[in-house]
């Protein structure tokens, strides 16, 4: 039973944008998803805005801060990463072994925080984001702070109701993907090709699906 709480779940999918502004109008009016207000990372030189999603959201993000940007690998993967398109570039799992896991795949461990709207702190601690910069198959690990809401549960009114996302797709070698994983919930499709998360897929309570990233099924 221990084993299975402990498990990997999704938590984000993250989409780097050059316009955080324009990118929240542009997912509100091509899918009926409100995107809020999350913050500034002032150690990455990136802001985003966060749309919730339940467990999971995802995060509008692009840089701010040119110089910070530089001296971080998650500033350095958005800023190579941003597009005016709305489509995935990465994504993260949370758990709350995160000692375990970076020790079992030999990664690093950077702690995050960034100051929400109400003033709240938000802080995190990330590990694997140099290694899935080069392998956008994979995920990287985020464990959040005890005590801390999950964005994804924030409050939102989408013009679509409640909307979940119901798969991630990415291109790779499921071998690798799944060791990295380990025990893991994670809904996701994996496909033969160069490592790349592809789309992830999105279905609202009235069924309707919305697909960020390539369609192909």
């Amino acid at each position: 039973m221990a084993a299975q709480r402990h498990a990997a779940e999704l938590d984000h999918v993250l989409v780097a944008v050059t316009d955080l502004a324009a990118a929240a109008r542009a997912i509100e009016e091509e899918h009926g998803l409100t995107a809020e207000e999350g913050g500034r990372h002032p150690a990455w030189g990136t802001a985003n805005c966060i749309v919730p999603l339940g467990d999971a959201y995802l995060e509008l993000v692009t840089t701010v801060d040119a110089a910070a940007a530089a001296r971080s690998a998650f500033g350095r993967w958005v800023t190579a990463s941003q597009d005016e398109l709305l489509r995935p570039c990465g994504w993260a799992v949370r758990t709350d072994e995160l000692d375990e896991v970076a020790s079992r795949l030999g990664l690093t461990i950077e702690a995050g925080s960034r100051t929400g709207r109400d003033g709240e702190l938000v802080r995190w601690r990330l590990a694997g984001v140099d290694e899935v910069a080069a392998e956008p198959a994979l995920p990287f690990f985020i464990e959040w702070a005890l005590g801390t809401r999950l964005p994804g549960r924030a409050r939102a009114a989408h013009a679509t109701g409640a909307v979940g996302i119901t798969e991630v797709r990415v291109s790779g070698d499921p071998h690798r993907i799944y060791s990295w994983l380990g025990r893991h919930q994670v809904p996701i499709d994996i496909r033969p090709g160069p490592s790349a998360i592809t789309a992830v897929v999105l279905r609202s309570a009235s069924g309707g699906e919305i697909v960020l990233g390539t369609s192909e099924s």
